[in-house]
């Protein structure tokens, strides 16, 4: 019986494409790895994201999920608006300089880098996401709800307009004390490693 169970769940994880934790193996694995243990976990330390991501946890940690629905319509709905007040708060703050300037200095490895909080809301980025809410996307349900030591790295993609492929990679940040309280992605440029 127990070996039926567990044809019958591989079978349903191939028809219904459950990843593993890591994208399949292949030659942008190691680095991609490699990445967001080093780097990528050296920027997740930074202590000014840290705090940041501790103070929007003390106001996000009871946001229902109507709560959480309305801000990522409201910053869907500003990307393309002419008056900006969530997206302009999320950017103006001190984490996302960071990030930015974190950015910067890879010389184009990093497309984007962006920074959530324990329910998924953005608390800081280098460039203006297309959502708010990332909780619902495996870069934070593969990473963050695992634990502290989790990483994810997406599936690579070509950009449209650069025609560069790219991947993602993410990784659980966490306190002093060891404690996932958040999650960090970072967009990479493959061509780069």
């Amino acid at each position: 019986m127990t070996s039926r169970l567990i044809i019958a769940a591989a079978l349903a994880a191939a028809l219904f494409g459950a990843q593993p934790a890591l994208a399949q193996d292949n030659e942008y694995t190691a680095p991609l790895t490699e990445l967001a243990n080093g780097k990528l976990r050296e920027i997740a330390q930074n202590p000014v994201l840290v705090a940041a991501i501790e103070a929007q946890n003390a106001l996000t940690a009871g946001h229902d999920a109507a709560t959480i629905d309305t801000l990522d319509k409201q910053w869907r709905a500003e990307v393309d608006a002419a008056d900006k007040p969530l997206i302009n708060a999320t950017m103006g703050t001190e984490a996302s300089t960071m990030l930015a300037a974190a950015q910067d200095e890879s010389a184009g490895l990093f497309t984007e880098i962006f920074a959530t909080d324990a329910v998924g809301l953005n608390v800081a980025q280098s460039t203006v996401t297309s959502d708010y809410w990332q909780g619902d996307e495996d870069k934070f349900s593969k990473t963050f709800s695992v634990g502290a030591d989790a990483v994810f790295l997406g599936e690579i993609e070509q950009d449209e307009s650069t025609q560069a492929y790219q991947s993602q990679v993410s990784i659980t940040i966490t306190n002093a004390a060891g404690q996932p309280i958040g999650s960090i992605t970072a967009g990479v440029d493959l061509s780069m490693l």
